[in-house]
C-alpha cells in the first residue's frame, strides 16, 4: 500500500484531539514531509504542543502513536505551551519556520525572535557542527554521525540565508540558488552524502574536513560581526 502522508495526519489529529480534548494548541509536520522531499525512508516528524505536559500525559501520547501504523518511523516534538514560548530564541527560529501548521499557529513565537538571535542561531550551529565534527573524527570516525552533522549544517544555511535575504527557504534547491560557493558546496556535499552507505576512511577525513573548514569560517566570521 502506498503511504499517504495526508491520511495519516489526518488520522494522527483526530487520535491527539479525541484523546487530549481541550487541551490540543498546536499541531504541526516537520523534515523532509513537511518540506516534500521525503522518501521511503523518511521518518514522520510531528510536532504537539499540549496546554500542558506531564510524564503521564507523555505515556499516553507515546501509547496513542502504537495505535497507529508507521509507528517505527514516527518521531518528532512535543511540548507545554509555556515551554515553547519561554525557549531558547535562536532555536524558535528554525522551530518556527521549519514547521506546517496542521491545526493551530505558532505566530505567538515570532514576538520573540529577533535579528541577533537568528545570528545565534548560526554561531552556535556553527559551533556545535564544527566541536562534534572533530569529535567524530577522533573518536567514532562514523559516517552516519558525518551525515548527521552534514545535516546540522544545512539548518545554519538556512539561518544564513535568511539572515542576508530575509527569506527562508525550505526547498535544498532554491537554497541553493541563495548561496555563496563555499555554502553551497556544503549543501551538495550534504545531499550527497545521504546516498552514500559507506566511505573509506581517506573519504571520511576529506568529508570532515570540508566541513571543519566551513564551520571554523562561520564562528570566526559571527565573532567579528558581534
Amino acid at each position: 500500500m502506498v503511504f499517504s502522508i495526508d491520511s495519516w495526519i489526518k488520522d494522527y489529529q483526530k487520535a491527539v484531539e479525541s484523546r487530549f480534548a481541550g487541551r490540543v494548541w498546536f499541531i504541526g509536520l516537520q523534515g523532509s514531509y513537511g518540506r516534500g522531499e521525503a522518501t521511503e525512508l523518511s521518518d514522520i516528524d510531528t510536532v504537539l504542543i499540549l496546554d500542558h505536559v506531564s510524564a503521564n500525559d507523555l505515556q499516553i501520547y507515546s501509547s496513542l502513536l502504537d495505535t497507529l501504523p508507521n509507528r517505527e518511523k514516527t518521531c518528532g516534538f512535543v511540548s507545554g505551551k509555556e515551554e515553547l514560548l519561554a525557549w531558547e530564541p535562536s532555536d524558535l527560529f528554525q522551530f518556527y519556520y521549519d514547521t506546517i501548521p496542521i491545526a493551530g499557529t505558532l505566530d505567538l513565537l515570532l514576538e520573540r525572535i529577533r535579528l541577533e538571535d537568528i545570528r545565534r542561531a548560526i554561531r552556535i550551529g556553527a559551533c556545535n557542527v564544527y566541536h562534534m565534527c572533530a569529535h567524530n573524527l577522533v573518536h567514532e570516525k562514523s559516517l552516519d554521525i558525518l551525515k548527521g552533522l552534514y545535516k546540522s549544517a544545512v539548518f545554519t544555511l538556512q539561518a544564513i540565508v535568511f539572515l542576508q535575504t530575509g527569506s527562508y527557504e525550505k526547498q535544498k534547491d532554491r537554497l541553493g540558488s541563495r548561496l555563496t560557493s563555499a555554502d553551497r558546496t556544503i549543501l551538495e556535499t550534504s545531499i550527497g552524502l545521504t546516498k552514500r552507505d559507506n566511505t573509506s576512511y581517506q573519504e571520511l577525513v576529506e568529508y570532515s574536513s570540508l566541513l571543519l573548514t566551513w564551520a571554523s569560517g562561520w564562528i570566526q566570521q559571527c565573532r567579528e560581526e558581534s
